[in-house]
């Protein structure tokens, strides 16, 4: 279960990554337009900026988020459906995923079959997190593992990525033309435990919703405390350093 508004309290940092991959997409009037894993598809809508005379789609699995994506952008068409097994009635022009793929297990093994959704000429855009050796990953696992909550989280989804040369390699041995690359964003946040905050709309949720309740606020206390060390406030806010990977392959 997702939780939308908590999503999208760090929205504007959420947007950048999608709209450099959006930027860079070398398609100038695609027909057919699929967002797979759109959330609540505020940044879908952008897509329909972008390409206003494109078909737009979203796909997401999530129940809430499908929810609120029909409710926020009125007219977009929005699928729940696994974006692992969802095709589409024919191969489109743009198939794009933003940080969706990392919680995929092996999805290395899925790229082939994504990629036949799309038409010759057409691109396979997705950008990912690459930040899974930082504090705001390891120390979440690491708390994870100890008594009392080991026992409850074995087997909880937690994301993973690979590096941009990869997912490059992948691709051009498919025959694409690929343009792959790596950001480390540093974003800037500010209030109390916004470590905490930001991961709570992410990768901290699976976790959570695995922990008995009486578990949950001791386990945010001292995760809390570790990321807290981990990312000082200096003065200036909290810096918590990003990296994505960003990848398009042209087929």
């Amino acid at each position: 279960m997702w939780d939308p508004d908590q999503y999208l309290r760090y929205a504007d940092q959420r947007a950048r990554p999608f709209l450099e991959l959006v930027a860079r997409v070398p398609l100038d009037a695609p027909d057919t337009v699929v967002d797979l894993g759109c959330g609540p598809a505020t940044l879908t809508a952008l897509l329909r900026e972008r390409w206003p005379d494109a078909r737009v789609t979203g796909v997401d699995s999530s129940p809430e988020m499908v929810a609120r994506a029909r409710a926020e952008v009125p007219g977009l068409e929005v699928v729940e459906a696994d974006v692992t097994t969802w095709r589409p009635a024919e191969p489109v022009d743009l198939l794009l995923s933003n940080a969706t793929l990392q919680w995929v297990p092996g999805h290395l093994d899925l790229l082939p079959g994504l990629l036949e959704q799309v038409r010759p000429g057409g691109c396979l855009a997705f950008g990912v997190p690459g930040n899974f050796t930082e504090p705001s990953h390891t120390e979440r696992l690491a708390l994870a593992s100890e008594p009392p909550y080991a026992e409850h989280t074995v087997g909880v989804p937690s994301p993973a990525a690979h590096d941009a040369a990869t997912y490059l390699e992948v691709l051009a041995g498919l025959g694409c033309t690929v343009d792959a690359w790596e950001t480390t964003y540093l974003h800037v946040l500010h209030g109390p435990d916004p470590v905490l905050d930001w991961i709570a709309g992410t990768s901290l949720s699976p976790t959570l919703q695995a922990l008995p309740g009486e578990l949950r606020e001791p386990f945010c206390d001292e995760l809390r405390s570790r990321l807290t060390a981990a990312y000082p406030d200096r003065g200036n806010g909290v810096v918590l350093p990003f990296r994505r990977v960003f990848v398009i392959a042209r087929r």
